[in-house]
């Protein structure tokens, strides 16, 4: 009996012990526990924000995560309410407002390329005319390419070829099994070749891309990536046809934009089939030209929207060489240097 007394009486004594808070504990429970600011010396509570320290100062994980995300909807508002002042002030002010700040962006930030030339200037004008591809532009000659591979393609680089084969139009297909560049190009100027394609394959992964004009060059050299195949693009519409697409060339306003702009508009038909509602883009970005499939549709008699068919993939441009591909004896025009800055 007296042993039962005596744990009865030490389970009360820890009842009492443990209804009995200190005040550091009850500041800590009601969430004001004082925390050391960035001197280590001052107190301040935990409830005040923004907090006066940084936020990388805090151990805990969870907590920091907390406060970082609460700092940066604290600033958000901030900004969405200056926003919003701004906005009142300019309705106010009607007229007189200031003109809107222009937002600083990588395109608008960028150092004038003193090579950017001006389409009707005489000189561009006269290159145009004399160049290689004047007989396709004067309608001289029809567009028919060749898309070869490396040697022994297999997998995902087969399948990019035949989807690449069924976009550009009038365009042959020939898996090369040990045969030299040097050795086709002559049997595809024997046979009325205006174009040949090469894709590189590393690893079975499509990287590199060499396009040669027909019979007299240029050829240009171009890395490849970011490839995706129509199964790997979302809200995908479905299989091209074989209408003639249109072409949309962007940014290409240098000298070199103007050849290489030049030389992927040759690969396709002049006149487009618009009823096929089909646009090939080739679109140049700070030097990486991006190519895009998409089908147009027509919604209404003001709203039109797209739908992306597949293939695309990114090219980078590393060589222009004159004349048709001689990777030993051939004279480059362009070389893209490894401490340049484009």
């Amino acid at each position: 009996m007296a042993a039962g007394k005596n744990s009865e009486s030490g389970d009360s004594k820890k009842r009492k012990k443990s209804k009995s808070k200190t005040p550091e504990e009850k500041d800590a429970a009601s969430g004001i526990s004082e925390q050391p600011g960035p001197s280590g010396g001052e107190q301040q509570p935990a409830s005040q924000f923004p907090p006066s320290f940084s936020v990388s100062e805090i151990k805990n994980k969870q907590r920091r995560q907390f406060m970082f995300m609460k700092l940066k909807m604290e600033r958000r508002k901030e900004k969405l309410a200056l926003r919003k002042k701004r906005k009142k002030e300019r309705e106010a002010l009607g007229d007189k407002a200031p003109p809107k700040a222009v937002p600083k962006t990588i395109e608008n930030q960028r150092v004038y390329d003193e090579t950017t030339v001006d389409p009707a200037d005489e000189e561009v004008a006269y290159d145009q005319a004399t160049d290689e591809f004047a007989s396709y532009f004067n309608r001289q000659t029809t567009p028919k390419i060749l898309i070869t591979t490396s040697d022994r393609p297999r997998g995902r680089s087969v399948r990019f070829t035949e989807q690449l084969n069924s976009i550009i139009p009038n365009s042959h297909v020939y898996y090369r099994r040990g045969l030299a560049l040097k050795k086709i190009i002559p049997q595809c100027i024997a046979r009325d070749f205006t174009d040949l394609i090469v894709i590189n394959v590393d690893r079975k992964v499509p990287n590199g891309l060499v396009l040669s004009h027909l019979p007299d060059g240029p050829t240009a050299h171009f890395k490849m990536s970011n490839v995706r195949l129509r199964k790997e693009i979302k809200r995908k519409g479905k299989e091209p046809t074989e209408h003639q697409p249109e072409v949309i060339l962007n940014n290409f306003t240098t000298r070199l934009g103007h050849s290489i702009g030049r030389m992927f508009a040759s690969l396709f038909p002049h006149n487009p089939q618009f009823i096929g509602r089909q646009v090939a883009t080739f679109h140049n970005q700070r030097d990486y030209i991006f190519f895009r499939y998409h089908r147009y549709i027509f919604k209404s008699e003001k709203k039109v929207g797209i739908q992306e068919l597949g293939p695309r993939f990114t090219l980078k441009l590393r060589s222009l060489q004159k004349g048709t591909f001689d990777s030993k004896y051939g004279e480059y025009e362009w070389v893209h240097k490894v401490s340049q800055m484009t």
